[in-house]
């Protein structure tokens, strides 16, 4: 990944985009080329040197079983968002302002293990309900579904478990604009309801 010096993300904001429950692309190499699967995953820090990303995939889906061995990919994902270049103060002072991008991601290198096992995927499906459903008022959990009919469904998923062995992260989040100009963007974000992204911003200036 392509990382100028005031793009690149602190380890703080690497562990937060790791540990923050959302999914990340899956790429690996096959006989047939390229194949990637968007995947929910969960951290675990236990895992390896450096943690490891934990997620599940149809049986069906060939990726599993035709991966060949070596590195495989996960890409990580926060909010990203177009960039007005109206939003900049240095729009009034001189003009010279184009549209950009601002994004957060993390490319997550590791070996893939899959687990074929039903132990194993009854511990993560339940570890992963409850990252997504501990918040709500009336969180859903996987005994609320009939036993047989669980059971089922984890014969039709595999586990994937990516041991991270490198992570390249990047923050893109007008660290290369002026105190004013990265105001005007946040404020600009905000307008439109992108609040965390507004706040990326923001946290990066702190």
């Amino acid at each position: 990944m392509y990382i100028p010096a005031h793009f690149a993300a602190r380890p703080d904001a690497v562990q937060n985009l790791l540990a923050s429950p959302g999914a990340a692309n899956l790429v690996t190499m096959t006989g047939q080329g390229l194949l990637a699967t968007l995947l929910p995953f969960a951290f675990n820090p236990a895992v390896g040197d450096h943690g490891a990303l934990q997620a599940h995939m149809a049986r069906n889906n060939p990726q599993w079983s035709s991966a060949q061995i070596g590195e495989a990919l996960a890409i990580i994902q926060a909010p990203d968002d177009y960039v007005s270049p109206s939003w900049y103060a240095s729009k009034a002072e001189h003009g010279r302002v184009v549209p950009t991008w601002n994004y957060s991601t993390a490319h997550v290198y590791g070996e893939l293990v899959v687990h074929d096992d039903a132990g194993w995927l009854a511990r993560h499906v339940r570890h992963l309900t409850g990252l997504h459903e501990g918040g709500r008022e009336e969180p859903w959990a996987v005994d609320d579904a009939p036993e047989k009919f669980i059971a089922g469904q984890l014969r039709a998923i595999v586990g994937i478990e990516l041991v991270i062995t490198r992570i390249e992260a990047k923050e893109k989040l007008s660290q290369n604009r002026s105190s004013a100009d990265a105001a005007g963007v946040a404020a600009g974000l905000r307008s439109v309801g992108r609040e965390a992204s507004a706040a990326a911003v923001e946290r990066v200036r702190a």
